[in-house]
């Protein structure tokens, strides 16, 4: 098992909470004395200098989904809304854990068990094993953040794991700076790890302005197509990363998407095409920045996202370590 992706995994960060990730990501890059800063909103970005070269920014988000608390009730259940896109069915039955290491079973109304084609988030419960309000408040309290606990386990060359969206970009990204670090690179490199994306894409819009970049690529995850009855969407674990044409947020721009494409193929790197007809990445808020940025996107395949126990191939996670790689390097 991979102990990096298992640690930025198992490391607690919902949106707007992201500096446990922040610490995991500076220590791991700490060997490599590069110039590095974070914002007034939290992304973190490492610069390796180029001078003369066009700037290019790649930018994974830390945060991760999660739930926050918006009620007690006198016998100690916890009521929740949604932070980032949450599915109910995905939550029913799964345990969340708190900042202060507090765990909480989702549970459902027992009088919707009969109608449960038609479960929302105000349905469920979040059960800490209080037995009154005020045994509860002593462990958590309204406003308090929760995130899936799924553990970090390998399957095959597969891995499946809570907040791999987009823990698994972050890797990505970490394994491209130190394996470009110290080489001719054909761009001056910002490498941003940016906050908030799950409620809006607010860390990338900050950060692009703070780098202005020339060219940009998000590296995220996408959704699957290649299980029963799943969704119609040519996208399969083991195929290769998947360079985005389009997605619910953007187009991505032409000659970014082209330049990947030639680079996969160059390189001999498989690859996918992505064509997503809900959500977004980074990439979205990056390229609409200042007067325009030249924006694309690598998406890593990810069955059961916003899951807690999502599904990667290391496979495709490692042709997109290649392909970012291959484009960075002389």
């Amino acid at each position: 098992m991979n102990e990096l992706i298992r640690t930025l995994t198992q490391t607690w960060g919902p949106t707007s909470y992201e500096q446990g990730i922040k610490d995991v990501i500076t220590r791991e890059l700490d060997g490599l004395q590069l110039e590095y800063r974070v914002d007034a909103l939290g992304n973190l970005i490492y610069c390796l200098p180029a001078p003369g070269k066009p700037k290019l920014l790649l930018s994974a988000h830390m945060d991760q989904i999660g739930i926050i608390i918006t009620h007690i009730d006198k016998d100690g259940f916890l009521r929740f809304g949604a932070v980032g896109g949450l599915d109910p069915y995905k939550v029913l039955g799964q345990r969340f854990v708190f900042a202060n290491g507090t765990i909480g079973v989702a549970a459902v109304e027992s009088k919707e068990h009969a109608t449960l084609e038609h479960l929302t988030l105000d349905k469920l419960f979040l059960d800490i094993g209080a037995a009154s309000r005020d045994e509860a408040l002593q462990r958590v309290a309204i406003g308090d953040f929760a995130v899936y606990s799924g553990e970090c386990t390998q399957i095959g060359n597969r891995v499946t794991s809570a907040a791999l969206d987009d823990r698994i970009g972050c890797y990505v990204l970490i394994e491209t700076v130190k394996a470009v670090t110290g080489k001719e690179l054909n761009y001056e490199l910002y490498g941003m790890f940016s906050v908030q994306e799950e409620i809006g894409i607010k860390g990338a819009k900050v950060g692009a302005w703070g780098v202005q970049p020339d060219l940009a690529i998000a590296l995220d995850v996408t959704a699957w197509g290649d299980t029963p009855e799943s969704y119609v969407l040519d996208i399969s674990l083991g195929k290769g990363p998947a360079i985005k044409v389009k997605d619910a947020g953007m187009v991505a721009t032409p000659v970014v998407r082209d330049l990947l494409i030639e680079t996969a193929r160059h390189r001999g790197i498989p690859f996918q095409l992505e064509v997503l007809q809900a959500g977004t990445t980074d990439a979205a808020a990056i390229q609409i920045n200042g007067s325009g940025v030249p924006t694309g996107a690598i998406s890593i395949p990810d069955r059961y996202v916003h899951s807690s126990s999502e599904m990667v191939d290391l496979g495709d996670v490692e042709g997109c370590i290649s392909l970012v790689t291959s484009v960075l390097l002389k």
